[in-house]
């Protein structure tokens, strides 16, 4: 998982957020993902566990969740539209986005397309770089919303699960999820080879055609 979370060490200000986000109950996961201040694999995993706790409910974890993420998401979209390449490898470092995240992102958009936006979701080093070169070549807004969206759910209620299932064990969220994150990731990357060949193919017919 992304940035070795130490979660048996939990700090007092980490400590302090997740009260907080119990405190706000659904409105806490939603805003702790659009905040990402704490990973959203901890903050959904905590979600799990208030789950358990009977707080909350699951669909609502799920779905909270989701909006949260989604949101979190078009805001850095709304940076590469705007603000562009120049103010994210100066400013990124405080959404925990660096300059060789944004390299990465913007050779798999350039070279593959739009539809990368759902697969590159599931991959670590671009999960979140990705919305930036979205953001810079003016992907239409809706339809970047929603591959992200259909991208998030599965994450949201993966980590969700885990959490409930877990219960006050929920701290153990990494060496859980680190077997199913490598099962996301294989699917990922074969979603991403069909996803090459159909554009591969479309591009060899398009080439027939003009000849």
């Amino acid at each position: 998982m992304e940035g070795g979370t130490h979660l048996h060490i939990l700090s007092g200000i980490v400590e302090q957020l997740l009260s907080w986000i119990q405190s706000l109950g659904y409105f806490g996961i939603m805003i702790g993902l659009m905040i990402e201040i704490i990973p959203s694999e901890i903050v959904l995993a905590y979600g799990g566990y208030l789950v358990s706790e009977h707080q909350i409910n699951f669909f609502g974890a799920v779905l909270f969740g989701t909006i949260g993420g989604v949101l979190a998401q078009i805001f850095i979209y709304w940076i590469g539209r705007y603000g562009g390449r120049p103010f994210l490898e100066k400013y990124g470092k405080y959404i925990f986005i660096q300059k060789k995240h944004i390299d990465h992102s913007e050779v798999w958009f350039n070279k593959y397309g739009t539809g990368v936006i759902f697969t590159a979701r599931f991959i670590p080093v671009v999960r979140h770089a990705i919305s930036v070169p979205a953001g810079i070549s003016r992907m239409p807004l809706s339809k970047f919303a929603l591959l992200t969206t259909l991208a998030v759910i599965p994450w949201s209620a993966l980590f969700v699960y885990l959490g409930m299932t877990l219960k006050d064990k929920w701290k153990d969220i990494d060496d859980v999820a680190s077997k199913y994150t490598h099962e996301i990731l294989l699917g990922a990357l074969a979603l991403f080879i069909v996803y090459f060949l159909f554009k591969w193919v479309q591009s060899k017919k398009r080439k027939g055609d003009a000849q």
